[in-house]
């Protein structure tokens, strides 16, 4: 465990150098793909009582369908979730079937889904671009009709990573824009349109989307041996990686910055002048539609920061406002941290009904995975700029201040104040990666971050602070702990401040007395108390006073303690395994430690180098 390999001792020499090679994560729940996608099947149908699963075919239909309307039917390889099963329902898929992981489905299994929902309106097979799909459903369909069934087939490529050099013979693959084309179909569908109709709508959707997958490492297939897939070192990324664990296009090292990378996948999508890529005809103004989705390895808040880069690119760079932006997991690839980017022109659909007519068939709502991405843009003909979007609050000026009446209450002269406020800041920002390593072994790995932001906006303000004035820099602390620092340890620190500065005015700089009815503030809002392995063992016994000298001490004796302790409180407590383990510090209490004794170093310093 990573608790085991947490040695505080020096390491031994006949240990190898760390390596830094990035591992994907080969770990699953169940240890072969025997049996998986059924179960899968089963478990996504009992969450969708009105659906019906033909277990043996493994296809997922509504039984509801209108035998009167077109049956958009889907599929592929499984491990794609919640392609294609999470599709099926009212105004998208009449019905979904399912392959092994990463395989298509066969022509049988396809067969069966088309004799669930065709009725006499017919029924079209959208798929995704991949020889497999491709051979299976064209199979299925020439069966279909032999048998009379009025049933299509359309194939959606939209990545440009390959290129029409490479691809010219298999063409584009398939990614998430296949998703857009199904909401699309399935809203028209639902509204009458009829199968020529449809068949002609889908062609000319698809054929106006383009897509880019990046990755930072590949997939783990359950039960495959691990390290059978191509892996990425930490420093590597590639561009234009396709669903299945195929290799990227490109492979970048070192990883590119956010920004730069972003550029680079827009211009892939949107240059016109790359005549190897520009399958779609992009101008400034364009009504577009931007998709981001999850291959199910990226963490939601770094794909919502990635939305935000490229919207606030297409709008600088390129002049395009997307009337719609998706963000989800449409069309996955198992746990690969991996995402494509999706871009739609509405103009080049040339819809009857115009863009108009193509944003009310996005916007029409379904009873599946669909409205997870969708948001609450519905009905939006044009999208506000995002500078009327996103509020910041208005600046306020404060009143002139009066001239002050009296002295500051408390003050130390100008360069001890100043050192002792510096060298706290820079202890705190040194001890961080510690601080972060300890807290992410036993919690939640903010704890170092958090004292490292308070500290760093401490030096930020010590140029506006009135020399010498103690309350003032107090004030100052009291409004970065507030404003900045969030978190547990934040809150702890945030009440501490705000009833030391409170007690300090109510007793004419008694510090004794202020501390004293600081820890009885913040034993109102928390049980932690000496001996929990909480920052309480450094907090308490500092309060105890008797002198900055004796209080110092008693904060580092109290720190060092938390290493033999037993966590009672906070996420620590949460952790099992740890008897007899050899234990960090605990990182909160450290830290605080670290800044108090930082506070007195820095003064002690200062006041003798003033002597000499």
């Amino acid at each position: 465990s990573n608790l085991d390999q947490f040695i505080l001792a020096v390491p031994s020499p006949n240990l190898p150098p760390p390596s830094v090679t990035c591992v994907m994560s080969s770990k699953h729940l169940f240890p072969t793909a025997a049996g998986l996608v059924d179960t899968s099947l089963l478990g996504h149908a009992a969450s969708h009582p009105s659906l019906r699963l033909l277990a043996p075919h493994r296809v997922l239909y509504n039984p509801l369908h209108p035998p009167s309307q077109v049956a958009l039917i889907s599929g592929g390889g499984a491990g794609h979730e919640p392609a294609w099963a999470g599709y099926v329902g009212a105004n998208l898929l009449a019905a979904s079937v399912s392959g092994d992981i990463f395989a298509s489905p066969s022509a049988s299994q396809i067969g069966a889904a088309i004799h669930a929902v065709c009725g006499p309106a017919g029924a079209i097979l959208v798929i995704t671009n991949y020889t497999g799909d491709c051979l299976h459903f064209g199979l299925a369909c020439e069966k279909a009709r032999a048998q009379g069934k009025r049933v299509g087939v359309v194939v959606c490529g939209d990545d440009v990573a390959v290129g029409r050099e490479r691809g010219r013979l298999v063409g584009r693959r398939g990614l998430a824009g296949q998703i857009a084309v199904l909401k699309i179909l399935g809203a028209a569908a639902a509204g009458g349109m009829p199968f020529h109709g449809l068949m002609a709508l889908a062609e000319r959707v698809a054929g106006a989307t383009v897509s880019i997958a990046a990755t930072l490492d590949h997939c783990h297939v359950p039960g495959r041996a691990a390290g059978g897939e191509a892996m990425l070192s930490a420093d590597e990324i590639e561009l234009g990686t396709g669903p299945h664990n195929e290799p990227g296009a490109f492979k970048l090292s070192p990883i590119p910055a956010p920004e730069a990378f972003v550029a680079r996948i827009l211009a892939h999508l949107l240059d016109p002048t790359d005549a190897d890529r520009a399958y779609v005809p992009f101008a400034a103004g364009d009504a577009v539609v931007l998709m981001l989705s999850n291959f199910g390895g990226v963490s939601p808040l770094e794909l919502g920061a990635i939305a935000q880069l490229v919207l606030a690119q297409l709008e600088e760079r390129w002049g395009l406002r997307p009337l719609r932006v998706y963000v989800a997991p449409f069309e996955t690839s198992l746990n690969a941290p991996a995402w494509s980017t999706t871009l739609i022109n509405l103009d080049a659909v040339k819809a009857e009904g115009g863009v108009e007519k193509l944003l009310d068939w996005l916007d029409v709502r379904t009873d599946t995975a669909w409205e997870a991405g969708a948001g609450s843009q519905r009905g939006l003909v044009t999208r506000a700029p995002r500078s009327e979007q996103v509020v910041w609050p208005a600046a306020v000026s404060a009143p002139p201040s009066a001239p002050p009446t009296s002295a500051p209450l408390l003050t130390l002269p100008s360069a001890v104040l100043t050192a002792a406020l510096t060298t706290a800041a820079e202890a705190v920002m040194a001890a961080e990666p510690d601080l972060t390593a300890w807290d992410t072994l036993l919690g939640d790995g903010d704890c170092g971050e958090t004292l490292a932001t308070g500290a760093s906006a401490v030096l930020a303000a010590l140029s506006t602070l009135p020399a010498g004035d103690v309350m003032a820099a107090l004030a100052a602390v009291e409004s970065i702990v507030e404003e900045r620092m969030g978190g547990t340890l934040g809150g702890i620190l945030g009440i501490f401040v705000v009833a030391l500065h409170r007690g300090l005015v109510d007793s004419n700089g008694e510090w004794g007395v202020a501390l004293k009815g600081a820890a009885e503030g913040v034993w109102r809002y928390t049980r932690a108390r000496v001996g929990d392995r909480t920052v309480m063992d450094v907090i308490i016994p500092f309060c105890e006073w008797g002198g900055m000298e004796k209080a110092v001490a008693a904060a580092v004796e109290g720190a060092e303690a938390t290493r033999a302790m037993k966590a009672k409180l906070g996420r620590a407590s949460y952790v099992g395994g740890l008897e007899g383990k050899v234990l960090p510090p605990d990182p909160g209490a450290w830290g605080v430690m670290v800044a108090l004794r930082g506070l007195w170093e820095g003064a002690e310093k200062a006041r003798a180098e003033a002597v000499e």
